[in-house]
């Protein structure tokens, strides 16, 4: 499906896929037909990736090197020239692993250049290829509700591409480029192994996994300091951290640089930012014994088909269900104030009989997963007996970063460099090392099914030459990550939840914050609402509803006294019902921070019908959301649920925030819903009635939303 030109909105969306043919599909509603597969050209001497929605081309002599990759829905060309297929620098020496010279302008590639270009006789060489299945890069070992469509491991293609040392005596050094094409969505990921098949060790002092010559976004003639727009091109790793966003907890990892080789670009300066290195800012320097394998990290390219936001936000999280699926699970959560067992019980009974599904002892709490004594664990493994014959689960909060040990344990920075919280312990240290352990032995022992991992590591180096995990500064970097991430690859084939806050989704974790600012829940109880929904319609640009948690604080939290405190809960019932639905009406989880969830029977109702009506809706609940209108406090707000793969295809919700019922006719674009003529729509339990759909997807729906409240229509 080839649109006019590239879509910045969704009305212009709807206007191409209206002048494409009859027979053509949007991946994003159906991708059945986009199944991805691996074709040779014997007569062209290529092989080409393909799944109907991008295509990449090698060329497999003199050397093997991208030459081609394509956007197939716009009908864009995403290369304009070739680069090698990877970097290594091994023991000191940089080699380039595939690639072909010779490119006379790299503004563009022609056909015609290609059978021109010559192999670099000091580059590695192309010595073959295999095909096969992607394969788990984790076991995933599924205990909770997941999104119904999730495939793990995903669906697809996978390609290795074999590469050797160009002289006699290195050739027992190889380099693999590994690639996976999944079905159903323009996304590939791409990583490196190298094999020392010798008999010495060696080191792998850095690499660059992937390099690409993409097309540059504009065309600006100055370099300014706000800087210039890159490619519209979606890149992450699974070696990111320190931020709750995919761009900035990458960008240690991924960078778009300008091309050296670009002579002919408008920049005056040639600063235009379209050549992709994605490549570790600091080391890895890991030695490999002869006969080991290095691996490095994933990374994970999609180009985007439109310019318009919500398009790219449903491809964004298209992507993370397809790469990371574990993130679709999102138990209902109560965060227990108290770890004393009284108040624990309190806590696992009223989830019970609220429908609550998971207890976790908070942070403040008195919890200590430090504590490794036998009567402790023991313990522990009693409540998580108990909270299991309850049909809930148990976990518990842990500090990592942002604390200090002491000067043999803690991070050692570079001279003017400080850690990311301030101050961090290392976790390659004898304390860090041992804290792992302790970790791995309370789930073992215990139970309990949660971690939420506070100060998880942020990437702070560490130049101590005397912890027993790193030999120094440049290694330091590697070494942590392998360390945590090994961890929790292992929570995730045992079935442990992770809350992690920082972008850990694609090695293992579950959820990350929203986005919040912590001391807006000491602000008056009708703000907290208002940034409750804020901070979801913001957050879900990028995330899934199940990616992100936010807070309820039932008790008082960072001041703001009782004017900020839902407690007594039967004496704050409507707040806490707007609280509670403005965040299941969103698919989104709450910390429900508190000692208990209802103090009366009318407050036990109230959370049993909430949680009723979710769960009875669940799974469009927890579909994609489209952007309606943002809370302002100035007249209704709402979104979108949208899912053409279920029975319900649509939810729309709707916020009143104003102290008077208000009457609005809505206009929601149903485009997303799969439904193309006819909508049977009806609101809350009501009768459905028949809607014709315009031309653009849109339909009016007339309503009456009562003071401060809500209300919702499903669509079929």
């Amino acid at each position: 499906m080839l649109f006019p030109s590239p879509c910045r909105t969704l009305s212009c969306l709807v206007l191409a896929l209206a002048t494409a043919s009859a027979n053509s599909a949007d991946w994003l509603i159906d991708d059945a037909p986009f199944v991805a597969k691996v074709t040779e050209n014997a007569e062209k001497h290529e092989i080409v990736l393909s799944n109907g929605l991008i295509k990449r081309t090698f060329r497999l002599v003199p050397n093997a090197a991208t030459v081609g990759f394509d956007n197939l829905v716009t009908g864009e060309a995403i290369l304009r020239g070739v680069k090698p297929e990877a970097l290594v620098e091994i023991d000191g020496v940089s080699y380039e692993v595939g690639g072909l010279k010779g490119q006379p302008n790299y503004a563009f590639l022609r056909p015609e250049w290609i059978d021109a270009l010559t192999a670099d006789p000091k580059a590695f060489q192309f010595v073959g290829y295999e095909v096969g299945k992607p394969r788990e890069r984790m076991a995933w070992k599924q205990v909770r509700h997941h999104a119904p469509d999730t495939t793990w491991p995903p669906k697809g293609v996978y390609l290795r591409m074999d590469y050797r040392m160009p002289t006699a005596q290195q050739r027992k050094i190889g380099v693999s480029v590994h690639y996976e094409l999944y079905d159903g969505i323009p996304a590939m990921s791409k990583w490196i192994t190298v094999k020392n098949g010798s008999d010495t060790p060696l080191v792998i002092n850095d690499f660059t996994s992937e390099i690409l010559a993409a097309v540059e976004r504009g065309s600006a003639v100055e370099a300014r300091s706000y800087g210039m727009p890159r490619p519209n091109i979606h890149v992450e790793t699974d070696y990111a951290f320190s931020s709750f966003t995919a761009d900035v907890a990458n960008h240690h990892v991924v960078r778009w640089d300008p091309d050296p080789e670009y002579l002919s670009q408008v920049n005056w300066s040639r600063l235009t930012p379209c050549l992709l290195h994605v490549s570790p800012e600091i080391g890895p320097e890991q030695e490999v014994a002869p006969g080991d394998t290095f691996t490095s990290f994933r990374t994970f390219v999609m180009p985007y088909d439109s310019y318009d936001r919500d398009r790219k936000g449903l491809a964004l999280r298209r992507l993370y269900r397809t790469i990371a699926p574990w993130v679709t699970e999102n138990p209902i959560m109560m965060h227990a104030r108290f770890a004393d067992w009284e108040r624990v019980k309190l806590a696992i009974d009223q989830s019970a009989e609220a429908g609550f599904e998971m207890v976790i002892l908070t942070f403040g709490s008195g919890f200590n997963i430090e504590d490794d004594s036998t009567e402790y664990l023991a313990k522990m493994k009693q409540y998580a007996d108990y909270a299991r014959e309850k049909g809930v689960e148990i976990g518990g909060y842990s500090l990592l970063a942002s604390r200090t040990i002491n000067k043999e344990n803690d991070v050692l920075m570079p001279e003017g460099k400080s850690p990311t919280f301030g101050h961090s312990p290392c976790l390659e240290s004898e304390w860090g090392q041992d804290y792992f352990r302790k970790l791995y032995q309370f789930y073992d022992k215990t139970g309990f099914s949660l971690l939420e991992h506070d100060g998880s590591y942020p990437g702070d180096v560490c130049a101590s030459t005397k912890h027993p995990g790193h030999t120094g500064l440049a290694d330091s970097r590697w070494k942590q990550f392998q360390r945590i991430k090994e961890f929790y690859l292992w929570c995730r084939g045992q079935g442990i939840y992770l809350n992690v806050p920082d972008y850990y989704y694609l090695a293992g974790s579950n959820k990350c914050g929203m986005g919040y600012r912590e001391v807006n829940w000491s602000l008056p109880r009708a703000e907290q609402v208002m940034h409750t929904r804020q901070n979801i319609y913001d957050g879900a640009w990028e995330k899934t509803g199940s990616m992100g948690w936010m807070f309820v604080p039932l008790t008082e939290y960072q001041g703001g006294g009782a004017a900020a405190t839902i407690e007594p809960l039967d004496e704050h019932l409507d707040h806490y019902e707007r609280m509670m639905m403005s965040n299941l009406a969103m698919g989104v989880q709450a910390c429900y921070r508190g000692p208990r969830l209802f103090d009366t029977e009318r407050t036990k109702a109230m959370v049993q019908r909430s949680v009723a009506w979710y769960k009875k809706y669940r799974d469009i609940l927890e579909s994609d959301m489209l952007h309606g209108r943002r809370a302002d406090g100035r007249d209704v707000d709402w979104m979108l649920h949208v899912n053409p793969k279920l029975k319900y295809k649509g939810m729309l919700v709707v916020f009143n925030p104003l102290t008077e019922a208000v009457t609005r006719t809505i206009k929601p674009n149903l485009y997303y819903t799969g439904l193309t003529v006819v909508a049977s729509i009806r609101q809350k339990e009501g009768v459905a009635k028949k809607y014709t759909l315009s031309r653009d997807y849109t339909v009016a729906l007339k309503m009456t939303v009562p003071a401060e409240g809500f209300t919702w229509f499903v669509i079929e």
